[in-house]
C-alpha cells in the first residue's frame, strides 16, 4: 500500500502565483516572458472597524471587540494606518494601470507602423513586379509575335495569381505577428525599424551609411534581369591600356578595371608564377591585355616628360619683358662695385674678401622707367661654370675690363661665354678715375679677341665708367636700354611658367631655396613645379629686395620655397598641373640619372680596372670633404680641387654638398681620414663634439683663394721630396792592404774636395760604377777621423764590398732633399 495513496502531496504553500507577461523590443520583436506575482498581506480590520467615526469610536471603545491590553488611542491609530495603506494601494493601482495603457498603446503605434511599412514594401514589390512582368511581356512581343499571343494569357495569369494570394491569405493576427521572427532579407536596403539612432537622427536617412544610386541601380538591373529568366552577361567595355617598359601586376590589374585575382590566374596559366606585387615586362603585359580583350598602347617611361609641352606662343600673346644683363670679368676689375652704384646699394661689403662667390640677381629702375634685370656673376678661375650659367640665361653681356689693368684671363673667357651664348655685348671699362687708366690699351687688347669696339669702327658699344664716383653710368644703362630696345624682347606672361635656376641653396630656416630668373609666363604663389630632379609647391617668392610677393613674371629673378630637395644650378623650372606629374617626372630623371652613372661605373672593363688600380699604386690622394652654403660655390671648390695635383699627387673630394656640416659628414671624414671643408657653412653642436671626439679636422673658409691656396700645400706635403747629389770630393785608390777583423783597406789620396765619413760613396773603375754605398771606415794614420781634406791621404774600407783595386777611383757625394711644391 502506497505512503500517499488517497493523500496529498506534502508541501509548503507559497504565496506565489504564476502568470505571464508579453515583452515587446525594437524591429517589432514580442517575448511571452513567465513570471511569478507575489500577493502583499493586506491587514484588513474587523468588521466593526469600517464603520463612521462614531461606531469605531464605540467599537474601540468597546473593550470586548478588540485585543486585549489595547488602548482607545492605540486602536485609532491602527485604524487610521488601514485606511492610510488602503488609499495608497488604490493610487499604485491606478498608476499601474495607467502605465500598462501607455505601454499598450505605444505597442499598438509600433505595431501600426510596421502593418504601414510592410504594406508599403509589399506595394513596391508589386508594383515592380508588375513592371518588370509588364516589360517582359513587351520584349516576347518585340522577339516573336506568335509567341507572345501564346503566351499572353499565362503571362497575365500570373500577375493575377500573385495579386489574388496576398488576399486569399488570411492575415495572422496581431499576436502571431509580434512572436515572428524579424528574418526579412536586405531588400529593404537595411532599412531599420525601432530605436532611433544618432545617425539617424543627424543625418535624417537610416544609418551613418547608405547605398549609392549606382548601387540602387546595380541592383534594380539584377532583379530586372532575374524576372526576365535568366542573367544576362553585362556588355565587355574595351579599353585602352597604357604599358610601360616595366608594370606590376597589379596596377595593370587596375588599368584594365579587371579583378587582380583574374589577372594573376591568366600569368599563371601562360607559366608565370608571380604575385600580385611583382613586376612584369612589356611584352608580358601586353600578351594579357590582349587576352582580356583590351587595345594595347605601349608607352615609354620618358612619356612622363611630354605632359611639359613646348608652347608656341602667338605673336598677339607676347608682351614686352626687361632685359637680363650679366656683368661678367676678370676679379677685382669693379664688377659688383659697379652694379652697386647703379643700384645704389652695397653688396660689395658683405662679399668675404670683397669678391663675389654667388650669382646675385637684382632688378634696377632707372630714371626713364626701364626695368633691368642684372646678373652678377664671380670673377674667380674657380668660377667658369657659373658665369657660363649666366650667359645661357642672358640677353645682354656687359664685359667689365678694369682700365688699370686691361684684358685678363678672366675677361678672355667672358668673352668666349658670350660668344657661345650668341648675346650682344657691351664693353664698360671701369677704373676710368684712376691716374694710370688707360682705355685705349684696353680696346686695343680687346681687337686681339675679335672683340671690335664703336671707337674702333667696330659694332661693340663701349662705355668709360667710373663706380666710385659714377661717371659714365646713365650713359652705360642708355646702352643697355638701346640694345634691348634693337631686340624687341617679348614672352608671354599669361601661361605656365618657366625659369631656370641660377643659384640653389639649403637654408637651415627655411630649407631648401633656389634662385630662379623667369623666362617665360608667371610663376605664382601655390603653383606645382619641377625643377630638374626635385619638384614642390610655391610657398612663398621672394625678390631681390627680400620682400615677399604673390607672382613673378618674365624676366625677374625671385627666391623659390618649397622644394623637396636642393637642385643643380642651370636646372630648368616647369610648372605642371598636378603634384603626380610633378613627382612622376622627378623620379623619372632621378632614375634616369642614376643608370646613367651606373652604366658608366659598368662600362669599364676588368682590364681597365687593373690598370687603373695599378696606375693609382704610385700616385698620392689626398680625400676632402667639401660643404658650401650654395650649390655654385660647391661646384666651383669641386672644379678647383679636380686641377690641383700631378701624376704624383690628386685631391679627390669624396663628398660636395650644401648646407651646415652635420654628424654624418664627420663620420664620412673619419671613416676616410679626410678633413672637412666648410666655405661660409658651420657644423651643428652634435657634429663638433662628435668631431673633436673622432680627431677630425674641421676648417671654415669665406674667400675661396684661400680654401684652394690651403689645399694646394696640403698636396704639396705629399709629394716625395727631390733627392740632389752634391758632390764634395775624389780620392784615388794607391795601394790596397789586407788588415785582419776588417778586410781589404784601401791607402787613398784624397785629389778634390773632401773625404767625408758620413757621405755617400762610389766606386769607379776605368769611369764605370761598380759599386755604389758606404763608408765602413775612414782612418787618418791610426786614428777614426770625421773627414779628410784634399791633398791628404788616409785609409778608407767600403761597407760589405771589399773587391778593390788600385788606380780605382773614389767619388764622395752628399744627398739633400729639396721640398717639391704644386704648380
Amino acid at each position: 500500500m502506497s505512503d500517499t495513496d488517497g493523500k496529498k502531496t506534502l508541501g509548503l504553500r507559497s504565496g506565489a502565483r504564476p502568470g505571464n507577461v508579453k515583452q515587446s523590443f525594437s524591429h517589432g520583436r514580442t517575448k511571452n516572458v513567465v513570471v511569478e506575482t507575489k500577493r502583499k498581506r493586506v491587514v484588513v480590520p474587523k468588521p466593526g472597524a469600517a464603520k463612521p467615526a462614531g461606531g469605531a469610536g464605540a467599537a474601540g471603545g468597546d473593550p470586548s471587540k478588540r485585543p486585549a491590553g489595547i488602548s482607545d488611542a492605540e486602536m485609532d491609530r491602527r485604524l487610521k494606518a488601514v485606511q492610510a495603506a488602503k488609499a495608497r494601494e488604490a493610487e499604485e493601482s491606478a498608476k499601474r494601470q495607467a502605465e500598462e495603457k501607455a505601454r499598450e498603446a505605444e505597442r499598438e503605434r509600433r505595431r501600426a507602423e510596421a502593418e504601414a511599412k510592410e504594406a508599403a514594401e509589399r506595394e513596391r514589390e508589386e508594383a515592380l513586379k508588375a513592371k518588370e512582368e509588364e516589360e517582359k511581356r513587351k520584349a516576347a512581343e518585340a522577339a516573336a509575335a506568335a509567341q507572345a499571343a501564346a503566351a499572353a494569357p499565362a503571362e497575365a495569369a500570373k500577375p493575377a495569381q500573385r495579386q489574388a494570394q496576398p488576399a486569399a491569405t488570411p492575415r495572422k493576427n496581431d499576436r502571431d505577428r509580434d512572436q515572428r521572427p524579424n528574418n526579412r532579407s536586405r531588400d529593404d536596403g537595411g532599412r531599420r525599424s525601432g530605436k532611433l539612432t544618432l545617425n539617424q537622427a543627424l543625418s535624417g536617412g537610416e544609418g551613418g551609411r547608405q547605398r549609392s544610386m549606382a548601387a540602387m541601380k546595380r541592383k534594380q538591373e539584377r532583379a530586372r534581369q532575374k524576372a526576365m529568366g535568366g542573367s544576362v552577361e553585362r556588355e565587355k567595355v574595351v579599353r585602352d591600356v597604357q604599358v610601360p617598359e616595366a608594370i606590376v601586376v597589379s596596377e595593370l590589374a587596375n588599368r584594365m578595371t579587371e579583378k587582380v585575382g583574374d589577372v594573376v590566374k591568366a600569368l599563371m596559366n601562360n607559366g608565370m608564377m608571380v604575385t600580385q606585387n611583382q613586376t612584369i615586362d612589356a611584352d608580358t603585359a601586353e600578351l594579357i591585355v590582349e587576352e582580356f580583350g583590351h587595345r594595347v598602347q605601349r608607352v615609354s617611361d620618358s612619356d612622363v616628360e611630354d605632359v611639359i609641352k613646348e608652347i608656341v606662343d602667338k605673336d598677339e600673346d607676347l608682351q614686352s619683358r626687361p632685359p637680363v644683363i650679366t656683368i661678367m670679368g676678370h676679379v677685382d676689375h669693379g664688377k659688383t662695385s659697379l652694379l652697386d652704384a647703379i643700384r645704389d646699394a652695397k653688396v660689395v661689403a658683405g662679399e668675404a674678401g670683397g669678391i663675389t662667390q654667388h650669382i646675385g640677381a637684382y632688378q634696377v629702375k632707372t630714371d626713364g622707367g626701364a626695368v633691368l634685370s642684372f646678373l652678377d656673376t664671380p670673377g674667380h678661375a674657380a668660377f667658369t661654370s657659373m658665369r657660363s650659367r649666366g650667359a645661357q640665361v642672358t640677353d645682354i653681356v656687359v664685359l667689365v675690363v678694369a682700365a688699370d689693368d686691361a684684358v685678363m684671363p678672366q675677361t678672355i673667357e667672358a668673352i668666349n661665354h658670350a660668344k657661345a651664348a650668341e648675346v650682344p655685348m657691351i664693353v664698360a671699362i671701369n677704373k676710368i678715375d684712376k691716374p694710370d687708366a688707360t682705355p685705349d690699351k684696353v680696346r686695343t687688347d680687346l681687337l686681339q679677341h675679335e672683340v671690335i669696339v664703336e671707337k674702333m669702327s667696330g659694332d661693340v658699344q663701349d662705355v668709360e665708367v667710373s663706380a666710385i664716383t659714377g661717371q659714365g653710368l646713365d650713359e652705360l644703362l642708355e646702352a643697355i636700354a638701346l640694345q634691348a630696345e634693337i631686340l624687341e624682347l617679348k614672352a608671354n606672361p599669361d601661361r605656365a611658367a618657366q625659369g631656370a635656376v641660377i643659384e640653389a641653396q639649403l637654408d637651415v630656416g627655411r630649407g631648401p631655396v633656389a634662385t630662379v630668373l623667369v623666362q617665360t609666363g608667371t610663376l605664382r604663389q601655390g603653383d606645382i613645379f619641377v625643377v630638374g630632379e626635385q619638384y614642390g609647391k610655391v610657398r612663398a617668392l621672394i625678390n631681390d629686395k627680400g620682400e615677399r610677393v604673390k607672382e613673378a613674371g618674365p624676366s625677374v629673378p625671385v627666391e623659390v620655397l618649397g622644394l623637396n630637395g636642393t637642385p643643380e644650378a642651370g636646372d630648368v623650372l616647369n610648372v605642371t598641373e598636378t603634384e603626380a606629374q610633378a613627382r612622376e617626372i622627378a623620379e623619372y630623371r632621378e632614375k634616369a640619372a642614376k643608370d646613367k652613372r651606373a652604366a658608366a661605373g659598368a662600362a669599364t672593363t676588368l682590364e681597365q680596372l687593373m690598370a687603373n688600380a695599378k696606375a693609382d699604386e704610385d700616385v698620392s690622394e689626398l680625400p676632402i670633404l667639401v660643404k658650401a652654403d650654395v650649390q655654385g660655390s660647391a661646384e666651383a671648390i669641386v672644379q678647383a680641387m679636380e686641377k690641383i695635383g700631378n701624376d704624383e699627387v690628386r685631391v679627390r673630394v669624396l663628398h660636395s654638398g650644401v648646407g651646415a656640416i652635420t654628424e654624418t659628414d664627420v663620420g664620412l671624414a673619419e671613416a676616410s681620414g679626410a678633413p672637412i671643408m666648410g666655405f661660409n657653412v658651420r657644423a651643428n653642436a652634435s657634429a663638433r663634439n662628435t668631431a673633436n671626439q673622432k680627431g677630425v679636422e674641421i676648417r671654415y673658409y669665406s674667400v675661396i683663394y684661400d680654401l684652394v691656396d690651403d689645399v694646394k700645400a696640403a698636396a704639396s706635403g705629399l709629394l716625395s721630396a727631390e733627392i740632389r747629389e752634391n758632390f764634395i770630393g775624389y780620392a784615388e785608390i794607391k795601394e790596397v792592404f789586407k788588415v785582419s777583423g776588417v778586410g781589404k783597406v784601401a791607402g787613398c789620396l784624397v785629389t778634390e774636395g773632401v773625404a767625408r765619413r758620413s757621405a755617400g760613396v762610389r766606386l769607379l773603375r776605368d769611369n764605370v760604377v761598380i759599386h755604389e754605398g758606404t763608408l765602413k771606415t775612414l782612418k787618418r794614420f791610426k786614428d777614426e777621423v770625421a773627414e779628410v781634406q784634399s791633398g791628404q791621404e788616409c785609409g778608407m774600407a767600403f761597407e760589405n764590398y771589399d773587391d778593390i783595386r788600385p788606380q780605382d777611383v773614389i767619388e764622395i757625394f752628399e744627398r739633400e732633399e729639396i721640398t717639391r711644391t704644386l704648380d
